[in-house]
């Protein structure tokens, strides 16, 4: 296509957009787990027919990212003809960590290949392994739940309930995944239908050639956008305070080279992967590079393929930022992912004073909770990120009590949980004072506590409760999160990451970390 319309370009950036944002209302209101439903812990997108992202939806950005990945992998695995899907969750092809499941369906428009795809992930409360929630405390992914490669889950518009019996076989609420899957299917379904009608109504080449446009556009955007940083090498480094299996301090480090309108992130240097399950796979820091250089882009461009095209991504295989399999990679997803945005931020900061924020809380606090109900016997799986402070920057102080970076989901409400599962929420309040001082303050964390009805199966994984997030120019760091355990009025302090068996009564405190503070304090 050789004339873009200004006016189109603009038409079809918000029909494709609206289209992913539309499958993800289906996948939300349908829904059977409030981990999908209230928290919205899912992300959809379309892909052309090479696996490239044409558009998404304002979802999750550890998931966006890495989908492309995925996409691709089911196009090299798989032929996947009308009406038929795919299912997949392994962090090697593309995935994230286990409980994250994507759906991929084809887009026919006639031809005898794909025009488009559609592809939605979603996180499943549970899918598995050796503790509830699938977020253990690990050294190996085989511990983590089941491993799904590239397979066929619909066939010619037909679920294979075959193979939906035998996942549901290795979970511990079958019913919960069956109808989150059900959910699933049917957004990619709306996701096709409003594909097709698009196609319709403008043709099979205009489409195509209008997404294109799109991603070369995005491509263009983001060149000067790196063209604005004053060129240079710009370095950081960051830890992550331990792996859950004794290992401690390790290194995430970043060179990043700002040359004209190119740019090279370079993790090469950053430590050894670990036993513990912190390992990030290289689709996770794919996601985490995309995120950061998206928040540089003022204008309102669309998230596609486009916006990785100037830049390179130098990681070096069997690091934390690139394990290799088998390695235990559950929370490289949630946690790692974090300080991958931290230290490439913190690179910035040097490039960009007057645009980059100190450090945000740098983890999700992770929280899943298993048992059995009280009233009907059945078990329950429950999983929460638990949001806190965003870092102060130039223009102002950080937001207090939200989630930042690599998630974009919502709390669970207390009406929600409690209705949910067999247990109270006794605080639900911001953290006074936990954001770090400064010209400008960081935003303050969150106290989330959880007072159990029934006994209990607790796994908590969170960072910066040691090392805290940094401030910048002279901002004090944030402070760092406490985890407490509550037995009989005794409150006993936990580490950052553990897995405990609690009783009726018993209560878990998280107090999570505030954001870093910006710039010298004036005294007066």
């Amino acid at each position: 296509m050789q004339n873009v319309n200004p006016i189109l370009l603009e038409i079809f950036k918000n029909r494709f957009s609206s289209i992913a944002e539309e499958m993800g209302v289906v996948l939300q209101r349908t829904s059977f787990s409030p981990n999908i439903k209230e928290r919205r812990d899912f992300s959809c997108a379309i892909f052309n027919e090479n696996g490239e992202m044409v558009a998404q939806a304002a979802h999750i950005p550890v998931h966006l990212g890495s989908m492309p990945l995925s996409v691709k992998s089911v196009i090299e695995s798989l032929e996947l003809k009308e009406g038929d899907m795919a299912i997949l969750n392994d962090p090697f092809r593309g995935g994230t960590h286990l409980p994250d499941i994507t759906i991929v369906a084809p887009v026919y428009t006639g031809g005898d290949k794909p025009a488009f795809y559609v592809a939605n992930r979603a996180h499943h409360a549970d899918i598995g392994g050796i503790s509830p929630g699938s977020m253990p405390l690990s050294n190996s992914i085989f511990q983590e739940g089941l491993i799904i490669p590239p397979v066929k889950i619909v066939e010619n518009g037909e679920i294979d309930e075959k193979l939906l019996d035998f996942i549901k076989a290795n979970v511990r609420t079958p019913e919960e995944r069956e109808g989150d899957f059900a959910a699933q299917i049917m957004a990619n379904r709306v996701g096709i239908k409003r594909l097709k009608e698009l196609i319709n109504k403008y043709s099979l080449e205009t489409v195509k050639g209008y997404s294109k446009a799109l991603i070369s556009y995005s491509e263009r955007i983001m060149r000067e956008t790196i063209k604005s940083i004053p060129d240079g090498v710009y370095e950081f480094e960051d830890f992550m305070e331990d792996d859950g299996s004794g290992n401690s301090d390790i290194k995430i480090k970043v060179k990043l080279t700002i040359d004209g309108e190119q740019a090279l992130v370079d993790f090469s240097e950053s430590d050894f992967q670990v036993e513990g399950s912190i390992n990030s796979v290289k689709a996770i820091t794919l996601s985490a590079v995309l995120y950061v250089f998206r928040c540089l882009v003022k204008e309102d461009i669309p998230t596609n393929a486009g916006c990785l095209a100037p830049v390179e991504v130098i990681t070096k295989e069997g690091t934390i930022v690139d394990a290799k399999f088998p390695a235990a990679v559950s929370a490289g997803n949630v946690e790692t992912s974090q300080r991958i945005v931290d230290v490439l931020l913190g690179a910035l900061s040097e490039a960009l004073p007057d645009f980059i924020p100190a450090a945000s809380q740098g983890t999700m606090n992770n929280v899943t909770i298993g048992g059995f109900n009280p009233e009907t016997g059945a078990p329950f799986t429950y999983y929460e990120t638990i949001g806190g402070g965003m870092g102060a920057s130039a223009k102002g102080d950080g937001e207090s009590a939200i989630h930042s970076h690599m998630t974009n989901t919502l709390n669970t409400p207390v009406e929600a949980l409690e209705f949910a599962y067999p247990f109270l929420v006794t605080e639900y309040s911001v953290r006074r004072n936990s954001g770090g001082d400064g010209l400008f303050k960081g935003g303050n964390g969150i106290v989330r506590e959880f007072k159990f009805l029934t006994d209990v199966e607790v796994t908590v994984i969170s960072e910066r409760r040691r090392v805290p997030p940094y401030g910048l120019f002279g901002g004090e760091p944030g402070r760092t999160g406490e985890n407490w355990i509550i037995k009989n009025g005794e409150k006993i302090r936990k580490d950052g990451k553990f897995t405990e068996k609690l009783s009726k009564g018993d209560v878990l405190r998280i107090e999570t970390p505030g954001g870093g503070g910006f710039g010298q304090k004036v005294v007066k």
